[in-house]
């Protein structure tokens, strides 16, 4: 009973627990046993990550059990011991330790411990344990009412529905209607269950007679769902208010919940639980919900408030909304067309479909507005060498009715294709381990050689998360995204290790003429989706972390995992966005299927940032992503803010309703319109298991507007000055291909001189970066001219400069005192971001004046990004000269950047980075003794290993 109940934790009845790590075979004092699971560490009573109390000295032993197929460990943070890692279900493992100190325990892996695997351990002194308060049994009519259901029966309640024919079970544990290693812990005799883990499906209503309040406090015990509609409610009778409502926070153990109930004394109350939730899922691979029950027992009253060790808290619960409607699944391509509901104005049309196109995977529009499209046969396994099955097929409308009536085949036996693109003489192949040159004739469509192996060495440890979203950049140089859990070490094909490049998170990018390779911005998850806006700058769409982020050149992002490749990176720039996709505290993936309000879930295909003409203004320079777990078409916006953006959720632009709908990526045509690819699965979740895919579908649609006009397009006919004057139009279709066919052409002085006058006239800032971009492509540029453009009245066009200034990774001395200069004197927070990108482009030497300069904008230390780029930029200095580069970072104005600073040159390690240390802990004493000062000594002391 409530009245009796005392901390069920598994503890030995010695007493001592944190500071001196112990064998784990040691005899110990004190011993916790705990479930590990993304929701936390939980005790066998049901305590979520409870404090675990120890006396000082005691030995203590910490044990977890896995209880998912998820990888988890348990540390203490000051302490630094570590657990082994668990990867299956019911695993163990063990941490022992002799108390010292408080601490704090946690999950390493990363994203666990934000997720909310955290908990505290303290060093206590005395007996450890709680006495409870005893209750009674609310009256009524001089008898005590059935609230603890102790006579087996429902006396004293009324039910409806199915859930509460026969809910009450007697004294099993484990319980009949639960899983045999599901722990209940009821008290007394009976329990109450609308059903269990094995009759979730069962619904209704059980409402106990109306009593009155008689004490200020009342406790009862609950489990099951952390759903909305599984719930115990306190009503007041004469007004039918819920006063109290709790649910269960997913799990079988009966915990007690405490009620205050002072403002009611004297009044009649009830009690009311509910259970309208079948956990019937509607997705085909989604399994049903075992958790949509409740369970209830003895409900007493208290003269005080209680104190429970495992008391149920509701802020404690992560409650999850109820499942998404689904109103579709596998329905024929005419069919899912039908069921799109796209906003007012726009129309979805079915442009291809299986057998005519099956998982397409990726594609591009070339110049004449043609699909090229990669079917995807290989996926998920790679095949032996030269006996690939993917192919190449160019799609086109020719009559303008929606539909593509032409099919012809490119090429076929490729292998692992993840990512393609088409221009400067043919067509480039994402195909793990390689990057593929295609040489090809555009007047046959057809190869001219076998592929040509530019890079090889892109890994395939996981082939879901393989280079992919190939698009040519303003610059002229290829890029592509690559995921964070395959690890690549990439090179010309027999290049050593130290000729070669790591990655394994962010954006990369290749030149098609001089053939070089390079990281543009690292970190982030997994990835497919890559877009730049009207003024060049790149956006890619993530999973699971949160899904914007806006790359910036040299930049290093939030990681879903794995350590950055530079170990003195420290911290990392977040998310760009205001928002996630997902509902619920419990994480990305519970949010799954549950989150439609939010934008439908934590996972994302595609990125499109429309710059047609044709759709209304609203939408331009919007970011279109496609929503996987949502099957819906996300939206967002994003606003200029300090060095970068901003970017806010917009209305979702449709809903595809259909939950196999797997679109991977949408592109804007010579009309305006969209075409989209889709992946088409009952299987949203990648699979090394070949057989998990349907490999029978695939489809194409294409979304138009109300004001889109077909049009045929070949810009490969268009003169040069043609191409030039395709700069100034509206849909950006126009923009890029003209300046990729400049770029092939490679320019000449009349098409210089016309680009620059554009650039120079031209009142829009937009149509000054294509003609400068343009220049820069045909190479029509010189680095005075380049220079001059610093004196540009246009942030943007000055940005631009200096990452063009930059693209070798050479700069003159001279214009090096003019970065100098700007660096002191530029007003625009986003020019003094591209000249910490530029400095990160060069020698660690030559960014001294610069640096200084951008560390003392005191402006800048509240902006998103300028802060750690700073200190990307700033760190090597340390290993050109230490004293310098901590004099420096003591002037500058950015957060953290001395106590990074102190950090990395202890990394140094040698007697003189010591001796420095040493002597500015000296000087610091001296100063007055404010608490950054302490902090500073205590840091210092800290990295010297006092």
């Amino acid at each position: 009973m409530l009245a009796t109940t005392t901390s069920t934790f598994a503890q030995n009845t010695k007493a001592k627990a944190a500071a001196t790590p112990a064998p784990d075979t040691a005899k110990v004092d004190r011993e916790y046993t705990m479930e590990a699971t993304m929701l936390g560490y939980f005790a066998k009573d049901g305590a979520r990550n409870p404090t675990l109390k120890a006396n000082k000295g005691d030995k203590v032993r910490i044990t977890i059990v896995n209880g998912e197929v998820m990888t988890h460990d348990i540390a203490l943070e000051k302490l630094g011991v570590k657990s082994k890692t668990l990867q299956d279900k019911g695993t163990k493992t063990s941490i022992t330790f002799v108390a010292d100190k408080n601490d704090t325990y946690y999950c390493t892996v990363p994203g666990h411990r934000t997720a909310g695997m955290v908990g505290t351990f303290e060093v206590v002194e005395g007996k450890i344990g709680e006495a409870i308060t005893a209750g009674q049994l609310p009256m009524k009519d001089g008898q005590p009412l059935n609230l603890n259901f102790e006579t087996g029966t429902l006396k004293d309640w009324t039910a409806k529905g199915d859930a509460f024919t026969n809910p009450i079970f007697a004294q099993d544990d484990p319980s009949p209607v639960h899983e045999k290693d599901m722990h209940v812990g009821f008290a007394g005799k009976h329990f109450l269950s609308s059903g269990g883990t094995t009759n979730y499906k069962l619904t209704g209503t059980l409402t106990s007679v109306p009593f009155k309040v008689t004490q200020p406090f009342a406790a009862f015990m609950v489990s099951g769902g952390a759903l909305q509609d599984t719930r115990v409610e306190i009503v007041q009778a004469s007004t039918d208010k819920v006063i109290y409502h709790i649910t269960g926070q997913g799990r079988a153990t009966l915990q007690p919940a405490v009620v205050e109930l002072q403002p009611y004394l004297n009044q009649d109350i009830f009690i009311r639980i509910v259970d309208n939730e079948t956990g019937i899922s509607q997705i085909p691979y989604i399994p049903n919900d075992k958790w949509a029950h409740i369970n209830f027992d003895d409900f007493q009253f208290y003269a005080t408030r209680p104190t429970f060790p495992n008391e149920l808290k509701q802020k404690d619960i992560i409650i999850l909304p109820p499942l998404d409607p689904v109103l579709n699944a596998g329905l024929s391509g005419v069919k899912a067309a039908q069921a799109m509901t796209p906003p007012k104005g726009f129309k979805i049309t079915l442009a291809a479909a299986e057998p005519d196109i099956v998982k397409p995977i990726c594609f591009t529009i070339d110049w004449k507005g043609r699909l090229w499209v990669v079917e995807s046969h290989t996926y998920p396994v790679p095949a032996p060498e030269g006996q690939g099955r993917d192919k190449i097929f160019i799609f086109e409308d020719t009559n303008g009715d929606g539909t593509l009536d032409s099919k012809k085949l490119f090429t076929e036996g490729l292998n692992l294709v993840s990512g393609m693109e088409v221009g400067m003489g043919g067509v480039w192949v994402g195909a793990a381990p390689y990057l593929l040159f295609i040489p090809a004739d555009f007047k046959t469509d057809k190869p001219t050689g076998p592929p040509q192996k530019l890079l090889d060495g892109w890994g395939t440890q996981d082939t879901h998360e393989t280079l992919n979203s190939l698009r040519w950049g303003p610059d002229g140089w290829l890029y592509g995204t690559h995921g964070v859990f395959t690890h690549s070490n990439v090179g010309k094909p027999g290049a050593p290790d130290s000729e070669r490049t790591k990655i394994n998170a962010g954006v990369w990018r290749y030149h098609p003429t001089n053939h070089q390779f390079e990281i543009f911005a690292e970190g982030t998850s997994n990835p497919w989706g890559l877009d730049f806006n009207d003024y060049g700058h790149a956006f890619i769409t993530a999973c699971v972390i949160p899904h914007m982020y806006h790359m910036i050149q040299g930049g290093r992002y939030q990681r879903q995992g794995g350590k950055h490749f530079n170990p003195y990176t420290y911290d990392d720039i977040k998310t760009h966005a205001d928002h996630v996709h997902w509902l619920g505290e419990r994480g990305p993936h519970a949010g799954n299927f549950r989150s439609a309000s939010a934008g439908g879930g934590h996972a994302h295909a595609g990125a499109m940032i429309y710059l047609g003409n044709s759709w209304p203004q609203e939408y331009r320079n919007d970011i279109f992503m496609n929503n996987i777990n949502g099957a819906k078409l996300n939206r967002d916006h994003p606003s200029r803010a300090g060095s970068g953006y901003m970017v806010s959720h917009r209305p979702d632009f449709m809903a595809m309703n259909d939950s196999w709908s797997q679109w991977i990526n949408m592109k804007y045509d010579p009309s305006g319109s969209v075409w989209a690819i889709d992946w088409y699965d009952k299987n949203q979740c990648h699979s090394s298991n070949p057989d998990v895919h349907d490999k029978t579908m695939g489809r194409i649609f294409k979304i138009t507007h109300e004001n889109d006009k077909w049009v045929q397009a070949d810009l490969s006919k268009a003169s040069d000055m043609e191409l030039v004057n395709y700069q100034l139009n509206g849909n950006d279709w126009y923009v890029r291909q003209a300046r990729l066919l400049l770029q092939e052409r490679g320019g000449s002085k009349k098409v210089h001189k016309a680009l620059k006058e554009i650039l120079e006239k031209n009142p829009d800032a937009t149509r000054k970066l294509r003609a400068l971009w343009t220049l820069h492509v045909t190479k029509g540029l010189t680095e005075k001219e380049l220079v001059d453009l610093l004196n540009n009245e246009n942030e943007y066009v000055r940005s631009w400069a200096l990452q063009l200034l930059a693209e070798n990774k050479t700069i003159s001395p001279e214009t090096l005192k003019r970065l100098a200069t700007l660096a002191q004197n530029d007003n625009s927070s986003l020019v003094r971001m591209y000249l910490t990108s530029a400095m990160l482009r060069l020698e660690p030497a030559q960014r001294w004046d610069v640096v200084d300069a951008l560390v003392q904008k005191a402006g800048d230390k509240d902006d998103h990004n300028l802060p750690l780029m700073l200190w990307y930029a700033s760190e090597p200095l340390a290993t050109v000269d230490m004293k310098r580069a901590l004099e420096l970072s003591q002037k500058s104005k950015m957060p953290k950047h001395l106590n990074y600073m102190i950090q990395r040159i202890g990394a140094i390690g040698t007697d003189d980075a010591k001796k420095l240390l040493k002597d500015f802990n000296d000087r610091v004493g001296k100063r007055d003794h404010s608490h950054e000062n302490h902090e500073i000594q205590a840091l210092i002391a800290k990295v010297l290993g006092e």
